[in-house]
């Protein structure tokens, strides 16, 4: 009888290649499929945020995504007499090797992820839809029907669903997807525009709402979303619409043209209620929709898998507890619900034809933004959130706060900083890290031996010295996703071993 496999991934869009990338790295059997015949062509998510690019550098991906896309760093808010230029995310950036939000279409990220695992002898088996999953024992019978109409069954320890808003997985599971939908229609199109400045994002802020051109590069030069105006003929999208909307909303003198994809869409605002129901999982769109505001739904989405792929494959293979899968909803739901939090407010108040917020929206806010981001403080804190930077665990089951904790630098649940600069690339490979700040001497052999013995093979010593983002002696164990699981001062090690004990048992001899 033939083994099951570790994990059955449905979906192929970014949040189920990332899942696919990670399982790779550590050698779990898995298998990806997708329904449709082919990866998406068109731009769809438009961005990918600092803290994606810092967790997808492992892997070997973010330089390529790099050099696809365009770091543009500068907004322009277009207002009726006069055009506000203002840098966007140019501070607080220290720690981070990618002071940037990247503008790159979901086609071009897809395409990226896909030909790495194409290089890794990972297929995504397309044209291949779920059917029917069942519960069999200590796995999950999985009925898949391709293309052809013809079906097969495989069995999987475990099922992840990163197959969308529409998700089979969830609704096979039977997990609810609470929320609502937003009343405006949105229109969004990938095309040329004559009259706009290269290398900016361009916002025009009307009492109708707002339009919006962010620059792109492929497939086309610019991505157009703008809302139907308010008693606007609901007739069928083109072109023509398109330059009407946006004579409309501008006095710009602007020519659209060559369009190589238009859509018309309505918005929601829904969240998984749970993000597990025994083996099966979802992630991305499957777990959370919310409107594009911030540029969070693709990155939100990534991380999730990143953050549950590491947890699935040391299960898998024994390593550690089954315990550790139910940290995964414990760290992302939060994540999630307050980006549904914040993309509403930002939707709310970029949308609402309330009197007070629309004189907000095209009075008040383009005269105090440049003033706000002039400022360090509130610019800085602005990124951070919308970077997705500012992420952390630190009330996550998985994080312990060790003895002594220092008062300065990253505390347990925080991301690991890339500062030093160069940080991030010496513990990019899998499995744990363990750093050691202070100077070499202090760390006696004996005691590392004795506090790692059994899991050697999983963890990763690192003596920083002076170059380390404590001041003082430190050790930190860093998790397979960049995250701190323990951090404590001092040279025992106690604490460690104990915290190893619960979540990276020893292997037996």
């Amino acid at each position: 009888m033939t083994a099951p496999l570790d994990v059955l991934v449905v979906g192929a869009g970014p949040t189920g290649l990332a899942l696919a990338t990670q399982l790779r790295t550590y050698g779990t059997t898995f298998q990806i499929v997708d329904r449709s015949l082919d990866r998406v062509h068109e731009s769809r998510a438009l961005a990918i945020q600092p803290r994606t690019l810092e967790a997808l550098a492992p892997f070997g991906v973010t330089d390529e995504l790099v050099g696809r896309g365009n770091p543009a760093m500068q907004l322009r808010m277009h207002l009726p007499k006069r055009v506000v230029r203002m840098p966007l995310f140019d501070i607080g950036l220290a720690d981070t090797a990618y002071p940037f939000v990247l503008f790159l279409s979901q086609a071009e990220t897809e395409s990226v992820l896909s030909e790495h695992l194409r290089g890794q002898d990972v297929d995504v088996e397309r044209g291949t839809e779920v059917v029917r999953l069942e519960r069999t024992g200590s796995s999950v019978s999985c009925r898949l029907r391709r293309g052809d109409g013809t079906e097969k069954t495989v069995e999987a320890r475990y099922v992840v669903g990163c197959d969308g808003a529409h998700s089979t997985v969830r609704a096979q599971a039977g997990i609810g997807f609470e929320g609502y939908a937003y009343p405006q229609t949105f229109l969004l199109a990938d095309l040329e525009v004559d009259g706009l400045e290269s290398g900016a994002v361009h916002a025009y802020m009307t009492g109708a709402g707002m339009l919006l051109f962010f620059p792109l590069g492929t497939p086309a030069t610019w991505r157009m979303l703008a809302m139907r105006p308010p008693g606007a003929p609901d007739t069928k999208l083109n072109l023509g619409l398109l330059q009407e909307i946006t004579d409309r909303y501008t006095s710009d003198r602007l020519a659209l043209r060559d369009p190589v994809w238009m859509t018309d869409f309505r918005l929601h605002n829904r969240g998984a209620a749970r993000y597990r129901s025994g083996p099966f999982f979802l992630a991305g769109d499957a777990a959370h929709i919310h409107s594009p505001a911030g540029a969070q739904g693709m990155n939100t989405g990534i991380q999730d898998a990143l953050n549950l792929g590491w947890k699935l494959a040391l299960v898998c293979q024994g390593r550690a507890p089954e315990e550790l899968l139910e940290t995964y909803e414990a760290e992302r739901a939060p994540v999630a619900r307050n980006v549904l939090r914040f993309t509403d407010r930002a939707f709310t108040i970029g949308t609402s034809s309330n009197p007070v917020i629309r004189f907000a929206r095209t009075r008040l806010a383009p005269r105090l933004a440049p003033l706000a981001l002039r400022a360090n403080g509130p610019r800085g804190r602005v990124f951070r959130t919308v970077s997705e930077l500012g992420i952390h665990y630190r009330r996550s089951p998985a994080t312990t706060v060790g003895p002594r904790p220092p008062r300065r630098g990253p505390r347990p649940g925080d991301r690991l900083p890339d500062l030093p600069r160069g940080l991030q690339a010496r513990t990019a490979g899998p499995g744990w890290h363990l750093l050691l700040s202070g100077p070499p001497a202090i760390w006696s052999d004996e005691r590392l031996a004795a506090a790692l013995c059994g899991r050697d093979d999983m963890i990763s010593v690192h003596r920083l010295g002076a170059e380390s983002p404590w001041p003082t002696a430190v050790h930190g164990l860093v998790r397979p996703d960049g995250y701190f699981g323990y951090v404590a001062a001092g040279t025992h090690l106690e604490g460690l071993r104990d915290y190893l004990d619960r979540w990276l048992p020893a292997r037996q001899s």
